[in-house]
């Protein structure tokens, strides 16, 4: 699991860039603010309801979360998984709403 920063995203987003980012927070926290994520809480991964995800196992997935927290366990469980390319968005929604507002 590796550290992305926001600027990154952001910067490769803005790029036009296809990213494969997940959200792991709970379905209010999505609706409240979200940079476009496929929402799969934090539970669904740690209980294994990972089927969707399977066809990215060596795909770049960058996971995020509210500050950073879930998203690095998330990130940590699915390369326990196999996932060979997973990323945590350091500092979570809290640091890119902090950098770049809603």
């Amino acid at each position: 699991m590796i550290p992305i920063s926001a600027e990154e995203v952001k910067f490769r987003l803005d790029a036009g860039e296809d990213l494969h980012l997940l959200d792991v927070r709970e379905p209010y926290e999505n609706e409240e603010f979200n940079i476009g994520g496929v929402l799969m809480p934090l539970g669904q991964i740690l209980s294994m309801q990972i089927d969707e995800l399977e066809e990215l196992k060596n795909e770049e997935i960058i996971c995020y979360c509210r500050s950073g927290q879930r998203s690095m366990q998330a990130a940590l469980m699915l390369e326990t998984f196999g996932f060979t390319n997973t990323k945590n968005l350091s500092g979570g929604m809290l640091g890119w709403q902090e950098r770049f507002g809603h």
